[in-house]
C-alpha cells in the first residue's frame, strides 16, 4: 500500500503498482455488484500477506479508491461510517473482506 502513490514534483499520482492493484480490484469486482448510492457504512477485515508492520490507515485510501474504480459507489465521500480490523496474515498475497451497507438518510 505504501507504493500505491508516487510524488512527482508537487503532484501525487497513482503509481504503476497502484494502477495494477486498482485494475485487479476492477477485474474482480467491476459489474459484480450494483453501484451504491447515498450514505454508506464500510466494514473491512484486512488480512496482510505477512507479519511485517503495517499502518492500518495507509491501506484505507487505496482501498476506497479501488472500490470506487470498481463501481461499488459513485464517490468514496459517501462512506460516512468506517470500521477496519487488521487480522492475522494469509500468505502469499493476503486479502481484504469488505462489507458495504446503506445508511438511513441523515442517520448514522
Amino acid at each position: 500500500m505504501n507504493r500505491y502513490y508516487r510524488h512527482v514534483g508537487f503532484r501525487v499520482l497513482v503509481s504503476s503498482e497502484g494502477r495494477k492493484y486498482r485494475m485487479m480490484a476492477v477485474s474482480r469486482l467491476g459489474g459484480a455488484f450494483p453501484k451504491q448510492a447515498g450514505r454508506l457504512r464500510l466494514t473491512a477485515e484486512l488480512y496482510p500477506p505477512d507479519n511485517r508492520r503495517r499502518d492500518i490507515d495507509n491501506i484505507l485510501k487505496c482501498l476506497l479508491d479501488s472500490l470506487q474504480a470498481a463501481g461499488l459507489y459513485v464517490d468514496d465521500s459517501q462512506v460516512k461510517s468506517l470500521r477496519l480490523d487488521m487480522r492475522d496474515p494469509v500468505p502469499p498475497e493476503g486479502f481484504i473482506h469488505v462489507q458495504l451497507e446503506t445508511l438511513p438518510a441523515g442517520g448514522g
